[in-house]
């Protein structure tokens, strides 16, 4: 059965942030999965990951780790260093997650987050080198019970790939269990033409699902076609993860980086929010 879950910075005006008691609270809300920041658990000890995990596992809740790769770990870089630094980090933080007990590592993880194509530069060698380094990457999340999942990215936030079209020669010459493209309505809702197609177009290759409506208010809250989205997954068997990452409030980093400008919902009961939308998305995703 497909499982749902939320970003816990839903939340927070800041990445960093103590993931424990969302661990209880997305349990509560009526979510099956935490995603947390994979970049932030990287700077934990090693004691205080498993006893994220420990907790998590004693209410029942999974844990997702998202990733939106910084400059300085970007295994698509043509800059050789940069790219072997990108390697070492992501090769310790596929490691670090499988022995928390394996999971799923989704988001940037073949490229930088945010990163635009500089006048003059090939697109071409970002691909070759991302290539390069995720065909490694794949092998390490086999040995650690992981899967690795890319993020399919907005045309303003990435360059190498914006559509299922673009990412699917590149996951498939991989061809690894443990390595597959992540979709997100949000970025598709920018670029693909038809939610309906790309999700078939991927099959095989989507291990994950990324949602949230057009405006990134919870799901349920706007005109995403959730009816097409879902005989979409239905006609591939797909059961991965749904995991949704609304953002409504302004401030802090977070609302920098993801470009909130306004308070998207007055006064909002963000709970509440999560709760009802969660009884969406089991009903008309799951269900």
């Amino acid at each position: 059965m497909r499982k749902i879950g939320i970003y816990y910075a839903f939340w927070t005006h800041e990445w960093v942030a103590d993931f424990f008691p969302f661990v209880p609270k997305v349990k509560k809300l009526g979510y099956d999965i935490l995603e947390v920041h994979s970049g932030i658990l990287a700077d934990w000890t090693e004691s205080k990951r498993l006893e994220l995990a420990k907790a998590a596992k004693g209410e029942g809740v999974q844990l997702s780790y998202g990733l939106g790769c910084s400059a300085e770990y970007d295994v698509s870089s043509p800059d050789e260093q940069i790219r072997q630094n990108g390697l070492k980090y992501m090769t310790s933080l596929i490691q670090a997650v499988g022995r928390m007990g394996g999971g799923v590592i989704q988001g940037s993880t073949y490229c930088a987050w945010p990163k635009k194509l500089e006048v003059g530069e090939s697109k071409q060698q970002y691909v070759d080198q991302s290539f390069k380094s995720m065909k490694e990457l794949a092998r390490v999340a086999e040995d650690s019970n992981v899967i690795v999942n890319m993020e399919i990215l907005n045309r303003f936030e990435q360059f190498v790939f914006n559509t299922v079209a673009e990412a699917l020669p590149f996951v498939s010459a991989i061809d690894s269990p443990n390595l597959g493209l992540l979709l997100d309505t949000f970025h598709m809702n920018i670029e693909e033409d038809s939610f309906y197609e790309a999700i078939i177009q991927a099959g095989k290759y989507m291990k994950g699902l990324h949602c949230g409506e057009t405006n990134r208010k919870p799901v349920g809250m706007g005109r995403m076609p959730w009816k097409e989205i879902r005989e979409a997954l239905d006609a591939i068997s797909f059961d991965g993860q749904i995991i949704q990452e609304p953002f409504v409030t302004f401030g802090g980093q977070v609302g920098q980086d993801i470009s909130v400008w306004r308070e998207v919902i007055e006064n909002p009961d963000l709970d509440k929010l999560a709760s009802d939308s969660a009884a969406f998305m089991r009903r008309v995703l799951v269900d």
